[in-house]
């Protein structure tokens, strides 16, 4: 049986389980027959004459009046006419081991444990991709409470967790979690195929598509398809030309929240990415990778046509253009085409000294 049709199979259990959970058939109580009797013919309270005890057997599966119920702790449950006891609906009903003294519960899916239910019914939301909670702003919706709470600060502006390291405020504590990380170099989630690290799990499942070849987001326009959402929404842009992040010094704006915090520090000089190798700072930690790679001798970016390699894409686009041909660099003065902008800025040069 391929993954897929377990992981069907075992939702389909899972669901049919989790519906049935502490709603099992109980049996039927011998004194049922009393309820829906005449209320003169009500049992008396043996202590007080005046009193009738209204029948409201536990086990009976006619509805009693409902009553507050004791805070959390679940008891057996017991009918009051007849003594019979019924199993409790706290366990479930596949016992799968016990930790701290605690029923421990498994996820059918993924067999990952859990020590209670509610925690439970979340994480498999992962599986059913059920997002009951809808932010009101913008219709977008969640799998979990805290996610929405913190996607609603991207609305209202508030920022209340804050990077000790460099001041740097975020809308979530996971988000400031993550962003630690790129100070500490701490990368706990790791790849099983090819090794690489990154420092969130989303990261790591966005990259695992790589492999598998899984592009599961596609855009609407022009039907090209990608391996993450974030990835998708900002190809959108492309289309429609948004770019709804803007800076509050200069007025210009970026598609990605990303690309106005990185543009901030060339306004505010900060530099808050440290080479540990030469102390050299950076205002972004993509540059100070970049950089990094100068000290380890690392070459990711390999020209197809030559197999020349390069420690940064920028500098592999640019050589591409020695090998089609591509000059889109023209001198304003006298219209000559150059394929590097550096060479053009060196030509003009020539026009001010003549």
């Amino acid at each position: 049986m391929s993954v897929r049709s377990r992981t069907g199979a075992a939702l389909d259990s899972y669901t049919s389980w989790w519906r049935t959970w502490g709603r099992e058939t109980q049996p039927q109580c011998s004194q049922r027959s009393l309820v829906g009797l005449p209320e003169a013919d009500y049992p008396k309270d043996s202590e007080n004459e005046s009193v009738r005890i209204i029948p409201s057997c536990t086990l009976s599966s006619s509805p009693a009046p409902k009553q507050a119920l004791p805070a959390r702790r679940i008891m057996p449950l017991e009918s009051s006419l007849c003594g019979e006891v019924a199993a409790s609906s706290a366990a479930p009903r596949v016992p799968r081991g016990k930790r701290g003294g605690q029923q421990a519960l498994h996820c059918a899916v993924c067999e990952k444990e859990f020590r209670f239910k509610s925690v439970l019914q979340v994480h498999f939301r992962v599986h059913t991709g059920e997002k009951p909670f809808e932010c009101t702003f913008c219709g977008k919706k969640f799998s979990h409470s805290g996610n929405l709470k913190s996607h609603v600060r991207t609305h209202t502006g508030e920022k209340p967790f804050e990077s000790t390291v460099c001041q740097e405020k975020f809308t979530g504590s996971g988000i400031l979690r993550q962003h630690l990380r790129t100070h500490t170099g701490e990368k706990p989630f790791e790849c099983t195929v090819c090794k690489k690290s990154f420092t969130a799990s989303w990261s790591l499942r966005d990259h695992l598509r790589t492999h598998t070849g899984d592009k599961p987001f596609e855009c609407a326009v022009c039907t090209k398809k990608f391996t993450a959402g974030g990835v998708l929404r900002k190809h959108l842009r492309t289309h429609t030309g948004e770019k709804p992040f803007e800076c509050a010094v200069c007025k210009k704006r970026f598609t990605e929240g990303g690309d106005l915090r990185k543009h901030l520090r060339t306004h505010t000089g900060e530099k808050p990415f440290e080479c540990t190798e030469c102390q050299r700072s950076f205002t972004s930690s993509g540059n100070l990778r970049t950089h990094l790679r100068t000290h380890t001798g690392e070459k990711p970016f390999e020209c197809t046509v030559c197999k020349k390699s390069f420690n940064r894409s920028g500098a592999l686009r640019t050589h591409l253009l020695t090998h089609t041909g591509h000059k889109p660099f023209k001198c304003t003065v006298c219209k000559k085409n150059f394929a590097l902008s550096g060479n053009l800025k060196k030509h003009l040069r020539t026009h001010v000294i003549g």
